[in-house]
Order: C-alpha cells, then sequence, then structure tokens
C-alpha cells in the first residue's frame, strides 16, 4: 500500500486533502475517483466508529487511490492512531497539543519500535502484514506514516519555540492550526470569527515554517486559500462532508420551494 501523501512531502510539492465525518465508507472512494486530493482526513473525534468500519475505509480509499489520515480524539489518540494505521490509514493528525510531552507521546504511540527511533509501535499482524512477519517493508511502512499536530490551545502557543523544537526533532511533517479550540482556552469562544485571532494565526504559520515543520491550513472555499499561500502555506484540507451536503441540500430545496410556490 503505497503512501503516495508521503510521497509528495517528500518531494516538497503542495498537498491537498479534505475531511469527512460521515461513517459511510463510499466517501473515502467517492473523494478518489475524482483524482483531485492526495488524501482524505476522516475526523474521529467528531464520528462515531469502530475498527472494523476503519479497515473498510482503508479499503475504499485504496480502490480511489486515496490515502486517509484520522484525525483521533486526545483521550484515546493511542489505540485509535494503531488501530487506523493497522487497517490501513497513512497519516495521522494529533489534537490538543499543550506541551513538548504530547508530541513525545504522539510520537511513540506511531513510530516503530526500534532503539534508534524511539517508538512504541511493535508488529502488529494487521493489514500492513497480513502476509506474516516482514522484518524490512512494516517498519519502512510506519517510518512512512505522515504525522501532524493539532495547534489549538493558548498554552501551546505561549510554548510554540518549545513544542517546535520538538516536533522537527520526532519528525512531525505538518501542523495544523485550530482557531475554534485556541478561542475556548482563552475563555473567548467565538474569537474564531474575530479579527482578533488573526495575529495568533499568523505567528503559527510563521514559527512552523521557521522551524521546517510545514503549517497545513483548514478552509471552507477555494477564495480563502490565497491570503494563506501569501503567508507561505503550501498544505490545504478543504471541506467537510457534513457542511457540504448541508449547504447543498439547502441549494436545491430552497430552489424547489420557489418553483412550487408560483404553482
Amino acid at each position: 500500500m503505497p503512501n503516495t501523501l508521503r510521497d509528495k512531502l517528500n518531494q516538497g510539492q503542495p498537498t491537498i486533502g479534505t475531511h469527512y465525518l460521515s461513517a459511510d465508507p463510499d466517501l473515502p472512494e467517492i473523494i478518489g475517483d475524482t483524482g483531485l486530493y492526495d488524501y482524505g482526513e476522516f475526523c474521529a473525534e467528531y464520528s462515531a466508529f469502530d475498527m472494523q468500519l476503519l479497515y473498510h475505509m482503508a479499503r475504499a480509499g485504496q480502490c480511489g487511490n486515496l490515502p486517509l489520515m484520522i484525525k483521533p480524539d486526545q483521550k484515546s489518540q493511542a489505540y485509535w492512531a494503531q488501530a487506523a494505521l493497522g487497517a490501513g490509514f497513512k497519516a495521522v493528525l494529533f489534537t490538543d497539543i499543550r506541551t513538548v510531552e504530547d508530541v513525545q507521546l504522539c510520537h511513540q504511540a506511531i513510530r516503530v519500535d526500534t532503539p534508534d527511533s524511539g517508538g512504541h509501535m511493535g508488529v502488529k499482524l494487521r493489514r500492513p502484514a497480513l502476509a506474516g512477519y516482514n522484518p524490512e517493508g512494516y517498519p519502512d511502512d510506519l517510518r512512512a506514516v505522515v504525522f501532524a499536530i493539532m495547534i489549538e490551545k493558548d498554552i501551546a502557543v505561549e510554548h510554540l519555540d518549545e513544542i517546535l523544537t520538538v516536533a522537527r526533532e520526532k519528525g512531525v511533517d505538518m501542523t495544523q492550526w485550530g482557531p475554534a479550540d485556541f478561542g475556548f482556552s482563552r475563555g473567548q469562544p467565538g474569537l474564531m470569527f474575530t479579527p482578533e485571532i488573526r495575529p495568533f494565526e499568523e505567528l503559527v504559520i510563521k514559527k512552523s515554517i521557521e522551524y521546517g515543520v510545514p503549517p497545513r491550513i483548514e478552509i471552507g472555499e477555494v477564495e480563502q486559500a490565497k491570503r494563506y499561500v501569501d503567508l507561505g502555506v503550501r498544505h490545504f484540507c478543504i471541506g467537510w462532508d457534513r457542511f457540504i451536503y448541508q449547504a447543498n441540500i439547502t441549494r436545491i430545496g430552497e430552489g424547489i420551494r420557489k418553483v412550487l410556490d408560483r404553482v
């Protein structure tokens, strides 16, 4: 199962992902069949699922040549990150980073348990090793997993230099700014919708680039990308299936209502 997302990052190319929250395995295949996205992000933190469903999703993603990323809840992140990798997912986005210790724990959860890596992931005979123990290919598969972290807490921004130093040392591939949780962590739930959020966001972007840990940004519309491109961002995750569905079901519903109102 080649990790084409890893290949793009290694080549220094921009990447585009899209989010999905639905538990329907058809979605990764539908996204992949467009040929427009480098990966799909399953927002498991906001969804209901089980381990078997992760296997179905990963297989569906393979049908559409689409690597998958999982975003697990922090409290069970090691278990579900390892379960997703065992199913065939190729990337993990860890949430709620607050300290350098959090980065280290995330690293341990997904990296191979060898003396030189410091990871805690042992050999698990799941999908990457269905044919049996492979002392060469299995560690390489784990080393290729894309490792991303959320910077979304006030305390993380306060200690951004220390966190990014360790992130660089541990091979973090991308940071992701989280304005909603950042506002909550400051006791300002509506902060993400105000201009006052921008200095914090731009600091995270600037510092991530400075430390060589590329920032990824989540957007809902294409027009939002230009500002971030001008700030140096080259990695985007655009759109959420739930909101795309809501917007389109509203559009066609309003349209047919107008037709019937004239009858």
